[in-house]
């Protein structure tokens, strides 16, 4: 069983691990290369001097934590909170199956098409290069883009699903459920657990991944800041 202490702090683990590559920052404090994840970390958030998390950010830059906050260091100001649940796979329900669209891995020739779709839907976490942090899933209807999900965080053990969305003019066809179980059956077969984050607010999607074998882990809020 895969170790889900690592889901505490989970962009600290991922950055630590899986994708190292993509980090920057020092021992106590790391953050995602600018343009791949606004996504920022402390290794002990309760025990982080303000002083060394600075260095790495930019005067004016916006930027997420996710779970529990360090010292706030007197150049940060909170923008919003986003209250979260975060969901890990126990069961895959293949049955919630619905639909048989074609699906297709999406790739760089995609990546202005990706952008446009997810930020005209949930705008302000999917950068343009985002897609470079794993394997993106896409549905087309007539060669354009309609429904997306991939792999955002990715740790030892885990992979975190995001992007799922749907231009509104295709929901109801079962497009998310086609792609979602896409990639958990990829990480099933790889050993991978599976999990993702959403808004405590939106009722109907939490509803929908635990009807397709996801379960409430943990609250957890997404804290968007700023260093000014």
């Amino acid at each position: 069983m895969n170790n889900e202490v690592l889901l505490n702090n989970p962009a600290w683990s991922a950055l630590t691990t899986e994708q190292s590559f993509f980090a920057r920052g020092n021992e106590v404090f790391k953050r995602y290369q600018p343009g791949i994840l606004s996504f920022a970390a402390c290794a002990d958030p309760g025990n982080s001097d303000p002083a060394r998390l600075d260095e790495w950010l930019e005067a004016g830059e916006s930027f997420y934590m996710i779970g529990e906050l360090p010292a706030i260091p007197g150049n940060w100001k909170v923008e919003f909170t986003l209250p979260c649940f975060q969901m890990v796979l126990t069961t895959l329900n293949r049955n919630a199956r619905s639909g048989d669209a074609p699906i297709r891995i999406l790739g760089e020739a995609d990546g202005e098409e990706m952008y446009e779709l997810i930020n005209s839907l949930q705008p302000g976490y999917y950068l343009k290069d985002t897609r470079q942090l794993g394997t993106y899933m896409g549905i087309h209807d007539n060669g354009k883009l309609v429904a997306m999900a991939g792999e955002r965080m990715r740790m030892s053990g885990f992979t975190e699903l995001s992007a799922i969305c749907t231009h509104p003019s295709y929901t109801g066809k079962g497009y998310a459920q086609q792609l979602i179980i896409a990639l958990c059956e990829q990480h099933k077969a790889a050993g991978i657990t599976s999990f993702l984050h959403v808004s405590a607010a939106n009722e109907r999607a939490v509803s929908l991944y635990e009807y397709m074998g996801f379960r409430k882990r943990t609250s957890i809020n997404f804290t968007k800041l700023k260093r000014i």
